[in-house]
């Protein structure tokens, strides 16, 4: 018999075809209470991907979609004068759901995208001098284009370290294409999936991962694999003590999602290139190939010492 996790990725499944292993990075990353960037060209299924976690999950749910003239008020909300009774009322923006799809994130200028970082980072938004706290869970799904692409802005790099995963769909593959042509329309079966989760069970998940046993060679590894990061020429960036702790949390959600409380190598590198590659920011070039960072790390560092 399944697992309830295993229902919630087999639904998500049945909507986005082909693409087992980054929704699996997906749903690690929301687990891990981290926050998720999607990098994809336009129309490859990264907003029907965080509609369909929204709903099996069964977290409030707003989309907003980020564009070159909308101000921080847009997201955060704004305190708007009553006449009849003499005072400010503040009107909560679309931050103010368990889950946020910030869709297009770069298509909005810096200032802007910096209106979420204190949400992301503390659960919190401060307005007119007052804090407020944010809906628990809270989790944002940003997508974004590729730069290459007119009228987008880069993600600060401070912006970017908020983002526990960034993870890319891709095309999917010709027998996934072929059922896109002829089965059923995916929206639809978008609105009929069921919560297959509740607020009190994501945080009770959320507590497990939090005691999945990390056993001294998985920490040796992850650290070594750090280590590597900040000592060797062929990275411009290392890894800092955030990027550690989100490894870790990362590859204990992994495990968790696979059924286990313990977690093994393999996980660290299930993770590692979701979770490094946006902070190592490059590329190397060896003998006419180019070749990912988090690829020559994993390359470099043996799994035991």
């Amino acid at each position: 018999m399944s697992s309830p996790v295993q229902e919630i990725l087999a639904s998500v499944n049945a909507v986005i075809l082909g693409k087992q292993h980054q929704i699996r990075l997906a749903l690690t990353c929301l687990l891990a209470r981290g926050h998720l960037l999607i990098e994809d060209l336009p129309g490859m299924g990264k907003t029907t991907l965080a509609e369909a976690l929204a709903r099996v999950l069964g977290l409030s749910y707003q989309r907003l979609q980020f564009t070159s003239d909308m101000l921080p008020a847009d997201i955060i909300g704004v305190s708007i004068f009553n006449p009849a009774d003499q005072e400010f009322t503040f009107r909560p923006g679309p931050v103010f759901h368990q889950m946020l799809l910030a869709d297009e994130i770069n298509r909005t200028t810096p200032k802007t995208q910096s209106a979420l970082l204190e949400a992301m980072e503390e659960g919190q938004v401060t307005s007119d001098g007052l804090t407020r706290p944010l809906p628990k869970p809270f989790f944002v799904i940003a997508t974004q284009n590729p730069m290459s692409q007119m009228g987008t802005f880069p993600l600060p790099e401070s912006q970017l370290d908020r983002f526990l995963m960034r993870i890319q769909l891709g095309y999917p593959d010709p027998r996934a294409e072929r059922e896109l042509l002829t089965g059923t329309d995916r929206r639809k079966i978008l609105t009929t999936l069921q919560p297959l989760a509740d607020t009190d069970r994501l945080e009770a998940w959320q507590q497990q991962i939090d005691s999945v046993h990390l056993g001294e060679p998985v920490l040796d590894y992850l650290l070594r694999l750090v280590a590597h990061t900040r000592q060797s020429r062929d990275f411009p960036h290392g890894l800092s003590p955030r990027g550690l702790l989100a490894l870790k949390r990362a590859t204990q959600a992994w495990a968790f999602v696979d059924g286990r409380q313990y977690a093994q190598p393999e996980d660290v590198q299930a993770v590692l290139p979701s979770v490094a590659e946006h902070r190592l920011r490059g590329s190397i070039e060896d003998q006419g190939r180019v070749h990912s960072l988090t690829t020559r790390l994993l390359q470099a560092v043996d799994v035991l010492a």
